[in-house]
């Protein structure tokens, strides 16, 4: 038994001993490239065994997870980064109009050609209304980074801009316009010297007393008819943009006490759409004639109506009546007409004759300079020419001469005489009391001293 137990253990230990040689003898026996080349193969499968792992259902799950993150990646930098067209819009170089300016001078001190100047003005639209500047207005420009024109900018007022853009090798241009707010406001004064100087201690401008004196200045000679204690009353418009007074609007309604006597005005818009003031009856305020054809604003006193010829020494009330006024005060058109004559005489010196219809002729003497020329049409209140001193005259002043049918008339009565003022019809009259209606109290207070507060709210009425 123990042998053969040896013997089967001897028989395994030399069956695995005899395995070993077998291999040992069978390698030798293998050339050497072919024991190289199996152990390149070796190495192969080693390898590959070794890279499988690699390829694990973890990496397979990660992967298309990874277009997500790179997806995501660009939203970061879109939000830091402007928009596109910022960097390309240079900054606008402005130039001032200055007087004696055209746009071939303007556009040379902005580094551009009169070519430049002939593409915008026949290519946009509105190009033509580019060439009419004025002293003041600003014209900018802006070029791209070749230094090439695209666009110009014509501020023509703080309401009014025009823009001029390139765009497809031409230009276009596109209207800019803002609306002001208006605001309704009232003011009163009281004459110790003139209208003028009353009208500014009262806190209103030129323009502003100029609109009261046109209101009533078929009523009242602003220059010879005030007296001290005269006073005046008006509601009116001022216009604000961005907070801010941009200028005066126009006057709602007014009143004027001259001697005694009131005379009211207010704004109204008739059936026909056309604007005008009318009194309480509903007469137009605008006669045929200005009983003072002269800007009144530049006589500080005008309590002298007595005033002597300055040659001739005497009164000439019959013959036409004598403004002193400063050298350069414009002079007016006392009513719609047509320049008959126009010249210069050694008596008269620079004058002007107007032909109103087939009655009447206005004359104006001794001016300084004269603006309109024979055959010429004229409107009431524009300006003819300016008060001189020229011909037979020692110091500067209008000499205003009024005859109707060739004879000499007093311009300060005449109107009397004269065809009636355009009157509302009487289907009308209801329509005007109703939009003048608040007006009306609104004036009656501030003649009464009890300052009411204005109404803001004036949208729907007839007064605008």
């Amino acid at each position: 038994m123990p042998g053969a137990t040896r013997q089967r253990g001897a028989t395994a230990v030399r069956a695995e001993q005899a395995q070993l040689p077998q291999w040992d003898l069978l390698i030798p026996r293998l050339p050497r490239q072919h024991m190289l080349t199996a152990a390149v193969i070796m190495a192969c499968v080693l390898l590959v065994i070794f890279l499988m792992p690699s390829e694990s259902p973890e990496q397979q799950v990660a992967a298309p997870t990874a277009p997500l993150e790179t997806t995501a990646q660009p939203e970061v930098p879109l939000q830091d980064t402007p928009p596109a067209t910022v960097p390309e819009e240079s900054p606008w170089h402005e130039q001032t109009v200055r007087r004696g300016d055209n746009l071939s001078l303007i556009f040379k001190r902005a580094g551009y050609n009169d070519g430049d100047v002939y593409q915008v003005v026949s290519q946009a639209p509105d190009g033509k209304d580019l060439a009419r500047i004025f002293p003041g207005q600003t014209i900018a420009f802006r070029a791209d980074e070749q230094g090439q024109l695209t666009a110009i900018r014509h501020v023509k007022s703080a309401l009014v801009t025009v823009d001029y853009t390139l765009r497809d090798g031409s230009f276009d241009s596109q209207v800019h316009e803002r609306t002001p707010e208006a605001r309704e406001t009232w003011s009163t004064g009281e004459i110790t010297s003139s209208l003028f100087l009353a009208g500014q201690d009262a806190g209103l401008s030129h323009n502003m007393i100029m609109e009261l004196a046109n209101i009533f200045g078929g009523v009242i000679d602003f220059v010879l008819d005030p007296r001290k204690g005269d006073t005046f009353h008006l509601i009116y418009e001022e216009l604000y943009l961005d907070g801010e007074k941009y200028k005066d609007g126009t006057i709602i309604a007014a009143s004027f006490t001259n001697r005694g006597e009131t005379f009211s005005a207010y704004r109204y818009r008739d059936a026909q759409g056309d604007v005008g003031y009318y009194n309480e009856e509903g007469v137009s305020m605008r006669k045929a004639f200005l009983l003072a054809p002269v800007d009144f604003t530049r006589i500080s006193s005008n309590f002298n109506p007595n005033r002597l010829h300055p040659i001739y020494k005497t009164k000439r009330p019959h013959r036409g009546t004598d403004y002193a006024a400063p050298t350069g005060t414009p002079v007016f058109a006392a009513g719609d007409g047509r320049v008959v004559k126009a010249g210069y005489t050694r008596a008269n010196g620079n004058y002007v004759f107007i032909q109103h219809g087939e009655q009447y002729v206005t004359r104006y003497l001794h001016l300084h300079k004269r603006r309109v020329k024979k055959g010429q049409r004229v409107s009431q209140s524009q300006v003819i020419g300016t008060v001189g001193a020229t011909g037979a005259a020692t110091g500067p002043h209008l000499h205003y001469e009024f005859l109707m049918n060739g004879v000499h008339r007093n311009p300060r009565t005449i109107h009397k005489k004269l065809p009636k003022a355009k009157t509302l019809p009487t289907t009308e009259m209801a329509q005007f009391r109703k939009a003048t209606r608040e007006a009306s109290v609104q004036l009656a207070s501030l003649r009464s001293g009890n300052n009411l507060a204005l109404s803001t709210d004036t949208s729907g009425t007839a007064l605008r």
